[in-house]
């Protein structure tokens, strides 16, 4: 009952927010995506889509990773 009342922490929560945004992006990418091409061009397609998607959700991941470092560098001081 005494943690109904602890005062929030908005830049905690932006960053736990931003995270699981991130998860749900990469996994829309490479589940979502493999499934789509799957039903379209067959399952054994697969393989070969994930290729070209996996270098996709590592470019978002090392994005995201650039401005996590940019915008840490920003606020060192606050």
């Amino acid at each position: 009952m005494a943690d109904d009342h602890k005062p929030t922490n908005p830049r905690e929560q932006r960053k736990q927010t931003e995270r699981r945004d991130l998860a749900l992006v990469l996994l829309v990418l490479l589940v979502v995506g493999s499934v789509i091409i799957g039903l379209v061009y067959g399952w054994r397609s697969i393989p070969s889509a994930l290729l070209c998607l996996l270098p996709g959700a590592i470019l978002v991941l090392l994005l995201f990773l650039f401005w996590t470092v940019i915008d840490a560098w920003l606020h060192k001081d606050d």
